[in-house]
C-alpha cells in the first residue's frame, strides 16, 4: 500500500526536524511526507529544503501565508493534494516510533479509520532527545526516558507494551478510538467524502469533530494506541477553545 503521512507545523524547527529524523528511518518506505505548513517563517522552508536532498523518501511542502491560525485550510489542501490512496496524519511536534508507517499499513481498513497512541514528554525531556536517540530507538526506550525526568503510568504503559500483549491492550482498552491529527489514518476517499475538517473551528476540537463525521458516514474507529506510538514533544499552548468550535462538536456528537 502506498501511503501519504501528512505532517502539520507552524513555525517550530526544532520540533519538525526531530519528526523529519524519525521519518527517515521507518521500517516501512513507501510513502510521501507531505508538510502541511499554516504560515511559517523562512526558515521551516530551509530546513525542509535541507532535509529533501537527501531524504530515502519524497517531501512536499504545502505552504500559505499567514493570516491567522487556518490550520484546518492548509490540511484539507494536503488531504486534496496526497497522492496516495491512504492517508496518515500526524504533528509537527510528534516523533514516530521506526514502526509507526508499518503499523498503520498493517491495520488499515476499508470502512474503518485508526486511532494510534501518542506518550507527552517533558519540555526538558523533549529539548533533550537528539538525533541519534532518534536513529537509534534510545528516546522510545522507557529506562532512557525516566533517567530523563519522570514519565506518567499511561506513557510507560504504552512503551512498554508490544507484540501480541500490544494487540490485546488494544483490543481490551475501555478509551473509545478518536480521530486526533496526531496519530490517526483513514483512507483519502472517505476523508474527502466528510468535505474534510471544518475550516470554521479553530482550537478545541477540529480533529475529533472529523472523526465524528467520519463515524456518522458509516467510518468506524479502530484502536492501535498500543501499537502505534509517537513522542509527543512538549510546546506552549497559550490559546483558548472559541465557542463555536465547541458547539460544532457537540452537534455533531448528537
Amino acid at each position: 500500500m502506498k501511503i501519504s503521512v501528512i505532517v502539520s507545523t507552524y513555525n517550530a524547527e526544532e520540533w519538525l526536524e526531530k519528526v523529519l529524523i524519525g521519518y527517515s528511518v521507518q521500517t516501512y518506505h513507501d510513502f510521501e511526507l507531505i508538510i502541511a505548513d499554516d504560515g511559517s517563517r523562512p526558515s521551516t522552508k530551509e530546513l525542509i529544503d535541507q532535509y529533501r536532498e537527501n531524504y530515502p523518501v519524497p517531501i512536499r511542502h504545502l505552504w500559505h501565508e499567514d493570516e491567522g491560525y487556518r490550520r484546518q485550510e492548509i490540511l484539507n489542501v494536503a488531504i486534496v493534494e496526497a497522492s496516495h490512496e491512504y492517508i496518515i496524519m500526524t504533528d509537527g511536534d510528534c516523533i514516530p516510533r521506526k514502526d509507526f508507517v508499518e503499523v498503520h499499513a498493517k491495520y488499515a481498513e476499508k470502512g474503518r479509520f485508526l486511532s494510534g497512541g501518542y506518550c507527552k514528554l517533558s519540555m526538558k525531556v523533549s529539548k533533550l532527545i537528539s538525533k541519534d536517540d532518534i536513529i537509534n530507538g534510545t528516546c522510545f526506550d522507557v529506562k532512557w526516558l525516566k533517567s530523563k525526568d519522570k514519565l506518567g503510568f499511561s506513557q510507560t504503559l504504552k512503551l512498554s507494551t508490544d507484540g501480541v500483549m500490544a494487540t490485546i491492550m488494544d483490543t481490551i482498552t475501555p478509551t473509545t478510538p478518536s480521530f486526533n491529527n496526531c496519530n490517526s489514518s483513514g483512507f483519502k476517499e472517505d476523508m474527502i467524502a466528510i468535505n474534510g475538517y471544518d475550516e470554521r473551528m479553530k482550537y478545541g476540537g477540529p480533529d475529533r469533530e472529523f472523526g465524528e463525521r467520519l463515524e456518522n458516514n458509516g467510518i468506524k474507529g479502530k484502536q492501535i494506541r498500543y501499537q502505534a506510538i509517537v513522542l509527543h514533544l512538549d510546546h506552549a499552548r497559550g490559546y483558548k477553545t472559541p465557542v463555536l468550535s465547541k458547539q460544532i462538536l457537540r452537534f455533531e456528537k448528537r
